[in-house]
């Protein structure tokens, strides 16, 4: 699983620039769907540039590359629910390539039959269900350029002498687990506190993609249950304790596209 820094809803203003992509956001909800780079271009020799195409993909794993073909002109689309650095990064290299091949720019007026088709998916990986029930996967409001984060959420509640230890010992998973994003809220109420702890990663780039093993993650904090044999996942005692205390960070990369600037 990768978590981070994404794009979903609006385009990441003033951090890319594209001359041939145009950016379709997603809606999410019930009309549920991806969102989309995509750019309309004529070729001279479409073959040719097919064949470069394909190569440069080999480069973008993660990425899904799809081709809606007319005579010399096509479609070139990537998308996801969660758009990624990488995954402009992506469109910026083809638009290089465009670029070194005189493409030129399509406007909707002019007509498009599709003949055929290419699809390219991305990296075959092992789909990992979520096994434990205290962990909830969040996405946040807007940060900076328009950017969302990806996250793992975990409730949990504790005597106020074990936080510390406790605290420590998150950091510790946090390390062995490709996490390096990890910051909390609190709320103490007698000698008691709630806490909601936050883990995550930063903008992920194409010479840099984390991946996060997301129930090993959690076996590890589950196996603190048994450390600390007063700590519970939830909150106790209502609203009133409700932790927005906060936010105290412990690991942090990229914080203006993860935290709001107070």
């Amino acid at each position: 699983m990768i978590l981070g820094v994404y794009w979903y809803f609006k385009f990441p203003d003033h951090l890319y620039d594209f001359k041939f992509f145009r950016f379709f956001p997603g809606y999410g909800g019930h009309a549920d769907n991806p969102a989309e780079l995509a750019a309309r271009v004529q070729v001279t020799d479409i073959n040719d540039f097919i064949v470069k195409l394909e190569a440069l993909k080999t480069r973008f794993k993660n990425t899904y590359l799809h081709l809606n073909i007319d005579g010399s002109q096509l479609i070139i689309s990537t998308g996801d629910h969660q758009l990624f650095d990488f995954h402009f990064q992506f469109a910026e290299e083809i638009e290089e390539l465009l670029i070194r091949e005189n493409a030129v720019l399509l406007n909707s007026d002019v007509p498009f039959n599709i003949q055929s088709s290419k699809n390219y998916l991305p990296e075959r990986e092992s789909y990992e269900s979520i096994e434990h029930r205290f962990i909830q996967m969040v996405g946040s409001d807007f940060k900076k350029n328009n950017a969302e984060n990806y996250s793992i959420r975990i409730d949990c509640n504790l005597p106020q002498t074990d936080k510390e230890s406790f605290i420590d010992d998150l950091i510790q998973i946090c390390r062995e687990e490709n996490l390096d994003v990890f910051f909390y809220n609190d709320a103490l109420f007698k000698d008691h506190c709630n806490l909601m702890l936050f883990f995550g990663n930063g903008r992920q780039k194409k010479d840099g993609i984390q991946k996060v093993q997301i129930n090993s993650f959690g076996s590890k904090v589950r196996y603190l249950t048994g450390k600390y044999s007063l700590l519970h996942f939830g909150h106790l005692e209502g609203l009133k304790y409700y932790p927005l205390n906060g936010p105290h960070v412990q690991l942090m990369t990229d914080e203006d596209y993860i935290l709001n600037k107070q």
